[in-house]
């Protein structure tokens, strides 16, 4: 709980029966809890509204990347379409140089 161990718990419970007394101390739990239960549900309501933003944002994301491989895929291919030739013809003339 809270990361918490019994003897921490037990301190918290004992300072709390002698800061509020017996007959305030279960009104006092029943509005922590009430609290606690607030606030789990505002996270939780929070974690659906962003989640599928979240979701969406990654989707996006992979369509970038996707279509990033593919431009440096063409972009690549461009280039050794550009550079074949000349390769074919420094081969041919260090063919030739040697024969």
């Amino acid at each position: 709980m809270f990361g918490l161990g019994i003897g921490e718990v037990l301190i918290i419970l004992v300072i709390a029966f002698l800061l509020f007394g017996p007959k305030q101390l279960p009104e006092v739990a029943r509005q922590v809890g009430k609290a606690v239960k607030g606030f789990k549900d505002t996270a939780e309501d929070l974690r659906k509204s962003v989640e599928p933003e979240l979701n969406m944002i990654q989707q996006e994301v992979k369509m970038v990347e996707q279509d990033f491989q593919a431009s440096l895929k063409d972009a690549e291919e461009q280039i050794n379409a550009v550079t074949a030739p000349t390769e074919k013809q420094a081969d041919s003339k260090g063919s030739n140089n040697q024969a």
